[in-house]
């Protein structure tokens, strides 16, 4: 009887993880032979849509569509927003999602791949105002303005950092450093990354010269929570391409430094 019982559990368990592989996602995107991936589309030079071809390209759109080639399928990139992120991908909106900050407030709700780089949040302001801020502290007066995109880590960061300047927290499509180039905001907070291309495109900005950038935070893909074969498999594939030098090579092209 007793052998009959473990025998019995065992088999449960085998079914169990047969039904476990059989929901995943991975098998969805084999099978349906699309890998959907979510992706806003203005965060430079990670994903940037252009609008009169509705089409994407950035570090986010080369990493994306190379695991797709890889995995033997198309790919769709799904438009979405950062406040909304989290959920499309928890609502099957999309499978996987291009570079997040790891948080842990998105890690209640979804699933994250293991790190493939890291970055540092600075200030952006415009060059007129370079003898006014300086520092942190700087920028963390009663008659400043910091601005940050909504449903983002900085905006979480700017209420952090700048307790006593007013915050100008604007949604998508609008972006936070857009209201620093009309004057509506004194400044914003971003990653090196993103900062780094804002100063290369737009004259008239530039990184507050801090000692040095605030919350070192690495980024991932996020995926659904309770996927762990496709976590897995994602997982598999950022090793592996990490060995091959493939975040390397694409770091390189456009202008991250890949830690």
């Amino acid at each position: 009887m007793k052998f009959l019982k473990i025998a019995a559990t065992t088999i449960a368990l085998a079914v169990c993880g047969v039904q476990a592989a059989a929901q995943s996602a991975l098998n969805d995107i084999l099978g349906e032979g699309v890998l959907k991936v979510g992706t806003t589309g203005d965060w430079n030079p990670m994903t940037m849509r252009n609008v009169a071809t509705n089409s994407y390209e950035g570090y986010d759109i080369d990493v994306m569509t190379q695991l797709a080639e890889d995995l033997g399928v198309k790919i769709e990139f799904v438009p979405t927003d950062w406040k909304t992120l989290v959920a499309g991908v928890t609502s099957g909106q999309y499978h996987i999602t291009g570079s997040a900050s790891v948080s842990p407030a998105r890690a209640k709700a979804a699933g994250y791949s293991i790190s493939y780089f890291s970055l540092v949040t600075v200030p952006l302001t415009l060059r007129k105002n370079a003898d006014r801020f300086k520092s942190w502290d700087d920028l963390n007066k009663a008659d400043v303005s910091v601005a940050a995109t909504l449903g983002t880590t900085q905006e979480t960061q700017v209420k952090q950092y700048f307790p006593d300047a007013v915050h100008r927290i604007v949604e998508a499509p609008a972006r936070d450093f857009q209201e620093v180039l009309s004057g509506r905001a004194d400044a914003n907070i971003t990653s090196n990354v993103e900062a780094k291309t804002l100063v290369e495109k737009y004259d008239q900005i530039m990184i507050v010269p801090v000692i040095e950038g605030r919350s070192p935070t690495p980024v991932a893909m996020l995926l659904p929570q309770d996927d762990q074969v496709w976590i897995n498999y994602v997982n598999t594939w950022i090793t592996l391409k990490q060995e091959q030098g493939f975040f390397d090579e694409v770091g390189k092209k456009w202008g991250l430094l890949v830690e």
